[in-house]
């Protein structure tokens, strides 16, 4: 039986009822797909996640959704699950990502909210609940840059100087992320995994949440590979989310500069990840439509690159780069 008929069966079992209609929702970067269940004539509106249990764990899914509504934010809540088959029913958060909300007149109010969906999230932090974002973890998602983007989308070979100075970035990166105050750290908190709703923000995508590096979700937040902002756009709101976080007495450092210092560093490891994943996605798996925002999330890592003196090798190699690309 295909993976089709098993959730119209599963979702026959779960509802009590065939009077329902099934409508893809959404796809995501991994093997999860969404589908918007509608009942009642389409009065009532869940959505169906499929997650092949040979690919997908959806355990930390469920542990995720618990320690994230205990902390007061709105995520699905979770109606019927059938974890060896992969099936989870949860509630409708609708279709209006932040994506598709922002602009310049709605980006404070939506910024805003999402600020304060985090310092919640980050409020709730225990150690010791979530995975830790160690050192492995980090530095795994920093070899999918030369390992899929270097080597796999330029076929590119880096020489022996150019993987030093590579390997020695690396471990500049390592060692800023590792020695940030620790919290629960979403992992992709952007605007494709915000929606607009009541309570807003609605938080999706949230099960690979980790205990880690506070300035994690801002930076994923605000330098997003999806949309962008100007530089002093992102200035104003991260100073503004660092007055909420510090007035919530959280671990952020006294001076702003070097809070944003952590910030930017953050951001670099993020942005390597990214491309090495983007890359992956379509050399691996057939996805190309994430190729397309690479330029933005290289634009951010550039940037990023040329105001420190310790990440002028990593720019010289981008430099580099961007003639093979």
């Amino acid at each position: 039986m295909d993976r089709a008929a098993q959730l119209q069966r599963w979702l026959e079992t779960a509802l009590g009822s065939r009077d329902f209609g099934i409508t893809p929702a959404s796809d995501d970067a991994s093997f999860r797909r969404y589908f918007r269940v509608r009942r009642g004539g389409g009065q009532v509106s869940l959505i169906a996640m499929d997650a092949p249990p040979e690919k997908e764990d959806s355990r930390p899914f469920v542990h995720v959704t618990r320690i994230f509504a205990d902390a007061g934010v709105h995520v699905p809540a979770i109606h019927a699950q059938a974890l060896d088959q992969g099936f989870l029913l949860l509630s409708d958060l609708g279709d209006t990502t932040y994506l598709g909300a922002l602009d310049a007149n709605t980006a404070p109010r939506l910024y805003r909210d999402a600020f304060d969906a985090l310092l919640r999230i980050q409020l709730a932090s225990r150690h010791g609940t979530l995975p830790d974002y160690d050192r492995a973890l980090l530095e795994r998602e920093l070899r999918l840059f030369p390992e899929w983007y270097v080597g796999k989308q330029l076929g590119y070979t880096l020489d022996s100087s150019q993987r030093a100075a590579l390997d020695e970035t690396f471990s500049r990166l390592l060692a800023n992320a590792l020695a940030q105050p620790r919290v629960y750290v979403h992992r992709d908190y952007h605007s494709r995994n915000l929606m607009v709703s009541a309570p807003n923000p609605g938080i999706l995508d949230f099960q690979d949440a980790v205990y880690g590096p506070i300035t994690y979700d801002l930076v994923s937040l605000l330098r997003d590979a999806y949309i962008g902002w100007e530089e002093e756009q992102v200035v104003d709101w991260a100073i503004r989310y660092w007055e909420k976080a510090r007035k919530a007495r959280l671990p952020v450092h006294d001076d702003f500069a070097e809070f944003y210092r952590d910030f930017e560093w953050m951001g670099a490891q993020r942005q390597l990840k990214v491309l090495g994943i983007f890359a992956r996605l379509f050399y691996r798996d057939g996805k190309d439509g994430y190729l397309k925002d690479q330029p933005l999330v290289m634009r951010n890592l550039r940037r990023a690159c040329g105001r420190y003196d310790d990440l002028a090798p990593l720019a010289r190699l981008l430099d580099t780069l961007s003639t093979k690309s």
